[in-house]
């Protein structure tokens, strides 16, 4: 009988130790995949960071161009006002006001475009970061097929 009680003994010890060996490895890898998304949150979070930072650069950089150009049109206004007021006839009136809407309109164009540049710039910079973390995140998905 004790030959039976020993292989009993041997086959729950064997049983025993492979099921703490299966919990801890179940452990070890719910505790790296964890980390893992632990890294990844972090990352994410950094890059929202970054982007929220490239926005308001570019809001800022707008904000200045647009109030840049608001005073510079006033002043060119107010420049051409006293322009015409000097006028000696109703021809001269009329070319000087001729003169400065072709003026103006050509600075209002070349201040468009330079905007839309800005913009684009800046909305590029804002999604960078976002566009990395999504790559990132999909290579990663892709890594445990």
């Amino acid at each position: 009988m004790d030959t039976g009680a020993e292989t009993i003994k041997a086959t729950v010890d064997k049983f025993a130790l492979a099921g703490n060996q299966a919990f801890k490895d179940s452990v070890e890898k719910t505790l790296g995949a964890l980390n893992e998304v632990n890294t990844l949150s972090k990352g994410n979070v950094e890059a929202v960071v970054e982007s929220l930072t490239a926005a308001t650069k570019g809001a800022e950089t707008v904000g200045a161009q647009a109030l840049a150009f608001s005073k510079k049109n006033w002043e060119d206004a107010v420049t051409a006002a006293k322009t015409l007021s000097g006028a000696k006839s109703i021809q001269e009136v009329i070319e000087l006001q001729s003169a400065y809407a072709k003026t103006s309109m050509e600075a209002y164009v070349s201040e468009v475009n330079q905007l839309t540049e800005t913009l684009s710039a800046s909305f590029k910079d804002t999604f960078k970061p976002i566009n990395a973390r999504m790559t990132a995140a999909v290579e990663k998905f892709q890594s445990y097929r």
